[in-house]
């Protein structure tokens, strides 16, 4: 999952099962837009650190739940640990 990214130095782009989560809800695909790269790639890297595959299935709905609430940042996590 960990994806260097050049232009903006930023470990993490965008995975599909997320993408099509985050299309499903208007409100969070809104904020989505609107957040910052860094702030994306912490919700990325948030959703898809769990160690299971139905730990990352879960906290994809609640990073879209979040999202769709306004939340703009993972709320009570250190970040992206994979950021130089």
């Amino acid at each position: 999952m960990v994806k260097q990214n050049s232009a903006k130095s930023l470990p993490h782009s965008l995975p599909s099962d997320f993408k099509k989560a985050l299309s499903g809800s208007l409100k969070a695909k809104a904020v989505w837009e609107e957040i910052t790269p860094l702030a994306k790639n912490e919700w990325v890297c948030w959703a898809t650190s769990g160690k299971k595959e139905d730990t990352r299935h879960i906290r994809i709905k609640k990073a879209v739940s979040k999202l769709s609430g306004g939340m703009r940042r993972p709320c009570c996590w250190v970040g992206c640990p994979h950021r130089e």
